[in-house]
């Protein structure tokens, strides 16, 4: 991308998804699973959708145990799977990240358990923080038989357990194609820790994860692009 356009979409950023007007998130004392995941050894991939990319990415790259988190674009097609025309609203898109984990280190289940602590609230519907639409859905996207039982038990461990007071409307969907996202989404919050946004919004998620998972938090931000 030459200079004046890579400038030109960085400002557009603050106009479009990923800003909006603020209001209050939420930190959920969101429970240990009790169907413990049990994954053999070797890295395993998930895709999480909680909103904006940009604070999922983050916390999970402070997360020990993983060895990537990639933005992108899961549950559309190959064509639609670019910023401006998710952000439209007219794809079946969620902006979603993609997660490479040691289970030997953080299992699946902590990784739900971190997810619905410090980054989605499960009971907002096509929206979170303040971001609003079906492209920021929250849903999760297991990717092998054992993740999908265990995702199963923890939204239903998750209604019934009392954290939230309302209903639980975050989904589990089938894994269809995870499509990165443009290069200047990627370790946004590393390359832009100053950016509005960050500050108000993912900064927060963070610092929870550090206060509340101090066991599992890595305070090096895990970089996956130059």
């Amino acid at each position: 991308m030459h200079k004046a356009a890579a400038l030109l979409a960085a400002a557009s950023l603050a106009l479009s998804a990923c800003a909006g007007p603020a209001h209050a998130e939420e930190v959920f004392n969101a429970p240990a699973a009790t169907r413990v995941a049990k994954e053999k050894p070797g890295l395993k991939t998930a895709v999480f959708a909680g909103g904006c990319f940009w604070g999922v990415e983050a916390v999970f790259s402070h997360t020990k145990g993983v060895t990537s988190a990639v933005s992108g674009y899961h549950g559309g097609t190959a064509q639609s799977a670019k910023y401006d025309i998710i952000t439209s609203g007219v794809t079946d898109h969620a902006e979603s990240v993609k997660v490479t984990y040691d289970p030997a280190v953080v299992r699946y289940d902590e990784l739900l358990r971190i997810f619905f602590s410090v980054v989605a609230d499960p009971t907002l519907k096509n929206r979170q923080g303040p971001d609003v639409g079906a492209h920021y859905r929250s849903a999760i996207v297991p990717m092998n038989a054992e993740q999908a039982a265990v995702a199963k038990a923890y939204l239903a461990q998750m209604g019934t357990s009392g954290v939230w007071n309302k209903p639980i409307v975050t989904r589990i969907e089938p894994y269809k194609a995870f499509y990165p996202a443009e290069a200047y989404h990627q370790d946004f919050m590393a390359k832009n820790p100053k950016h509005g946004y960050i500050t108000r919004w993912d900064a927060p998620k963070v610092a929870a994860l550090k206060v509340k998972f101090p066991t599992l938090y890595r305070a090096a931000f895990l970089r996956d692009a130059g």
